[in-house]
This record gives C-alpha cells, structure tokens and sequence, in this order.
C-alpha cells in the first residue's frame, strides 16, 4: 500500500497513519512574518491532526488573533469567518504605498503636521455603516485570479464596493508621525484601505506600520497560545488541554435542548418540531446524552432542520 508522506515543521516526517483525528479550536498568537495559511501547516503538525482549517488570514505584517479550527470544528468556521473583528493599529503618516503597509513601496509622501483635533474629525466619517472598495492588494478573486497577483504584475481592476460597517474607532495617540487607532468592525473592513483613505484626508499620506487582530467574535487575543510556547511544548496530551469546545465560539446563537426522539430524527437528515425554539435563524443544538451536536436553522413552519451536524458520538 502506497503511504503518503510529508515533511513537516517539527522536523519529522509523518506517515497519515500518525495522524489524530482531534476535536476543537485553537486561539493561536500568530507573530509577524508568517502567513496564515504558514501558521495553520505549522500548528496541525505540531497537533499531528488529520483536519483543521484557519478562520481568517491575516496578513504577514500583522500579528493576533487566528482562530484554527480541527476536526469537527471546521463545520463552523464560517461562522468565525463572518465575525465581527478588533484591531489595534499604527499607522505612519507621510507616507502612502502601494499594498497600504508596511511591505509596500513609497508611491507618496508629505511632510505631517496634524493635530489630535484633525485626525478625531478624520476618523469621524469611518464610523458605522459605509461601503468600502477592497485594495488591489487583497486576496478577493477576480477571473479566479487573487486580486494581489495580478496587483504584483502591476494590472489594477475595477473593484465593487462592499457594505461593511465600523462600530468604532477610536483614536489613541499621535507620535510624531505615528497614530494609535483601536478599531471594532464587522468581518471583510480592510484597515489597509482604512489607513490609505485616512491619509488621503489629513492631506499627507499614510500606511499600516503594525497591526495586532485582539478579537474574532467571542474570542480575544488575551487568551490566546503564542507559537512558540506549542513549539515548546513537550507532549501531545499538554498541546490538547489548549483546545477549546466548537460550540464556545457560538454562544451568540440561541440553544434548543433536544430529545432523544427528536436528536434521532435531525441526526438522521429530518427537520423536527421542538416546543420551544426562537422564530428563525440559526441555534446551536444539544442532546442530553449526547452534548453538543452542531449548528440547525428554524424553517417557516417552526421546525429545526440540521445544517452541520458533528460526527464525534
């Protein structure tokens, strides 16, 4: 029987014999330099897990919050996709570049000479509900090209924009010409376009110098694993206490308590009436003997109908 192998991060190779078949998330520190989809090969070999997905890149100059979902969890990561994000950002003024960070090359720069009052009346209009173009520099696909290579091979396309909202932002501290900015927006806000249109109004230019993602929905950075102490850590067993339940990154949607009966029927495809459920959207579902099954949705008529269903019982 032909095995396939592979080289991981740990310095090992590993047969998918090896692989464990591990349930929950991890709240991973990612550091800077690392892409997302680095850090995910790098913890799921660590885990020696068989699945496990991310929740939402950030980019290589950023660093935070990454949310890794193995196993069962996946089922739910899109939930964690379309979250509300915060970030705690620097952006250096005198400067625009072309990616809007850090990485870029300078395409303009001015001398700065703002005050606290001109970026408080700057950062005003960002807040709530406003639509927002993505950079050429992003990872939305045009043609089924990822906007950033063709952005590498210097073709801009036109970009739709999006609704997104800012639920605040608020401004920190000037430092010479660096600002502190906190931001609390919903999911698919570049803080990239922020900082480039926020220097477009204060007249001299400006770009991402650091960005630290502090929350995904429930979840924040506080209680997050930095990859170097899973690096660090000796055994398997230790790495596993760090995994926390899917259903804790779901305590937004309401719970419905099923029965035996009913937990039968919806574990079997079939949407079932339940006394008590809310009019419509989505609810986590339980079974008494059984915990927590996955996610359902409230049908017109009433009934709960099963929509990612875990299959760890």
């Amino acid at each position: 029987m032909r095995l396939n192998r592979r080289v991981d991060l740990v310095g090992k190779q590993s047969k998918r014999g090896d692989l464990r078949d591990i349930q929950g998330i991890l709240l991973l520190d990612k550091p800077k330099g690392l892409t997302s989809n680095g850090a995910l090969q790098e913890v799921k070999a660590l885990f020696k897990a068989r699945k496990a997905g991310h929740t939402g890149s950030l980019d290589p100059i950023a660093t935070g919050l990454l949310p890794i979902c193995f196993g069962e969890a996946t089922k739910v990561s899109s939930f964690f996709l379309d979250a509300d994000k915060r970030y705690h950002t620097v952006f250096k003024l005198g400067e625009s570049t072309n990616t809007g960070d850090a990485d870029g090359e300078v395409l303009f720069n001015a001398p700065v000479d703002v005050r606290d009052e001109a970026i408080e009346e700057a950062l005003a209009v960002f807040r709530g509900r406003l639509q927002q173009i993505p950079p050429m520099y992003s990872a939305i696909k045009h043609q089924g090209q990822p906007l950033y290579k063709l952005a590498r091979q210097g073709i801009e396309v036109e970009r739709k924009p999006r609704d997104v909202t800012v639920y605040q932002v608020s401004f920190r501290r000037l430092n010479s010409d660096r600002i502190e900015v906190e931001l609390h927006c919903s999911s698919g806000f570049y803080v990239r376009s922020l900082a480039h249109e926020l220097g477009e109004n204060l007249g001299c230019g400006a770009h991402v110098d650091s960005l630290r993602r502090v929350g995904v929905g429930p979840f924040l950075a506080d209680n997050a694993a930095a990859l170097d102490q899973l690096r660090q850590t000796p055994c398997l067993e230790e790495l596993d206490s760090l995994l926390i339940p899917a259903d804790q990154g779901l305590l937004d949607l309401p719970d419905v308590m099923l029965s035996t009966d009913a937990a039968y029927y919806l574990c079997r495809g079939q949407a079932v009436r339940i006394p008590t459920t809310p009019r419509s959207g989505w609810v986590r579902l339980y079974a008494k003997d059984a915990g927590f099954l996955g996610i359902g949705k409230v049908l017109a008529d009433g009934r709960v109908a099963p929509k990612r269903l875990f299959h760890t019982h």
